[in-house]
């Protein structure tokens, strides 16, 4: 036994050992077409698979006010049938080869992730180029879509209310900021959005001028990029400019929302301010932070209100960041007796955290399981493709992910407790968003600032 231990331990510290090291990426070739888009070209021959991904700048945060969700409607259309192909046709050729092709919008960009085989890299491109130049774009299936999606939001009103908390949070803590757009969309704001709607956007914001197209795998670079080229650098620019997003100061002072759900015997919250851009500078120290104070099961605030007090069944802390600052916050729920209880304790490690309770035992912990993790992120073809695409989307580095294992490894206290203090709010500077039964605990929540009320039956997310 003793000896087995010994080998695990010599195990784990090789590993940590190489994690220290951090992660070099591969080059890429870098080449910009004429019409703006960007191609992104790793070749790696180790497995005949090709990763794909393919960035839109815009996403969510060009929606307009009235048509939250419109351009997660649109990234879920398009795999609906395109070019000569209808929807049941357009899965069958993915689904015939074993391949995998996908659309999603986010707060910033619509994104298309693919994988497939070598031999059907021809195939790939063609599915690509239909999805972003040539989407059927049917009213039939955006009436279907859109349908399903107000659905989820009402059932999840009933029954996933977590899947709820951070689009509540977003909408309060951000107002009618860019960044606090329902990404998926309301139920009033999806019910507005017309067809025409729909293909104004196309035209408006999908272009060659703002695709990013990164890939990695089995492949000849040359050959791939003629390929590439000859599918996308004709294609026509985007008729509207990308909005301006302005950073948002982080908030003076305490608010709360409270939502009302009649009947509930749980009480969801979420504690928030603004908090950093993707660039921050010291992510690494930031990212240690986060691990310790919620981010993994042993964390401060899951330690306190589920494993010692036995308040909630999870609690953890987030950090939002995307080209501006976004959010830093707080979220749990526990009985509806309880809500101000598990509210005060959440605020209290958030107090230890400020002022220095995390050890130098503590920071090792969280180095050890950032550095063990952060490698496995960059395994397959369809990993470097996303990293790929995405330093380039946010003008990034790969400095980015290069120094970050070294950056990791030689944190110290004071220079986490620094970004503490900058990064994490005070006390006095918080946003709530508490969603329970307001009868039985509007006036105790009151102690934590003045209250703004939303029935959770009303179809938006924002007061």
């Amino acid at each position: 036994m003793l000896r087995q231990a010994l080998l695990l331990v010599l195990l784990v510290l090789c590993a940590l050992d190489v994690a220290a090291q951090g992660v070099t990426l591969p080059e890429a070739r870098r080449v910009e077409l004429e019409n703006g888009t960007v191609l992104l070209l790793n070749e790696k021959h180790d497995v005949p698979l090709i990763g794909l991904r393919a960035v839109v700048r815009g996403g969510a945060a060009t929606d307009p006010e009235d048509l939250h969700g419109l351009a997660s409607l649109f990234s879920a259309v398009i795999e609906k049938g395109a070019g000569e192909r209808g929807a049941a046709e357009f899965a069958e050729a993915v689904d015939s080869v074993g391949g995998s092709l996908s659309a999603n919008s986010g707060l910033e960009s619509i994104t298309v992730s693919a994988e497939f085989m070598a031999r059907d890299a021809g195939l790939m491109i063609e599915l690509l180029a239909d999805m972003l130049r040539r989407p059927t774009l049917s009213r039939d299936e955006m009436d279907k879509v859109r349908a399903r999606r107000i659905n989820f939001i009402r059932a999840a009103k009933d029954g996933n209310l977590n899947a709820l908390m951070p689009i509540y949070g977003a909408a309060f803590l951000f107002g009618d900021h860019p960044y606090g757009n329902p990404v998926n969309g309301s139920e009033s704001s999806l019910a507005d959005i017309s067809h025409k709607d729909l293909l104004s956007y196309f035209e408006e914001f999908v272009g060659g001028d703002r695709l990013v197209i990164s890939v990695s795998g089995y492949f000849d670079t040359a050959e791939m990029e003629q390929k590439l080229n000859s599918a996308f650098a004709d294609w026509r620019a985007a008729t509207s400019p990308l909005p301006e997003i302005e950073p948002l100061a982080p908030q003076v002072g305490r608010r709360v929302l409270l939502i009302d759900k009649p009947g509930a015997t749980q009480t969801y919250f979420r504690i928030a301010n603004i908090g950093v851009a993707m660039d921050y500078p010291r992510r690494a120290e930031l990212n240690l932070a986060n691990t310790r104070f919620g981010g993994q099961f042993t964390s401060m605030l899951n330690t306190a209100l589920r494993v010692e007090s036995g308040l909630t069944y999870g609690a953890g802390s987030s950090l939002i960041r995307p080209s501006k600052p976004g959010s830093v916050a707080i979220a749990s729920f526990t009985r509806t007796e309880a809500t101000t209880e598990a509210i005060d304790m959440a605020l209290g490690i958030l107090g230890q955290l400020r002022d220095g309770a995390i050890t130098e035992d503590a920071l090792q912990s969280a180095k050890n399981y950032i550095l063990g993790q952060f490698p496995t992120g960059f395994e397959t073809a369809g990993q470097l493709a996303a990293i790929f695409a995405q330093l380039e989307s946010n003008g990034l580095g790969p400095e980015y992910i290069d120094d970050y294992g070294a950056a990791v490894a030689a944190a110290e206290l004071e220079s986490l407790n620094a970004v503490i203090d900058e990064v994490y709010p005070a006390a006095d500077n918080l946003v709530f968003v508490i969603l329970g039964d307001a009868e039985l605990i509007r006036e105790e929540i009151a102690k934590y600032g003045p209250v703004t009320e939303l029935a959770i039956s009303e179809p938006r997310f924002r007061p």
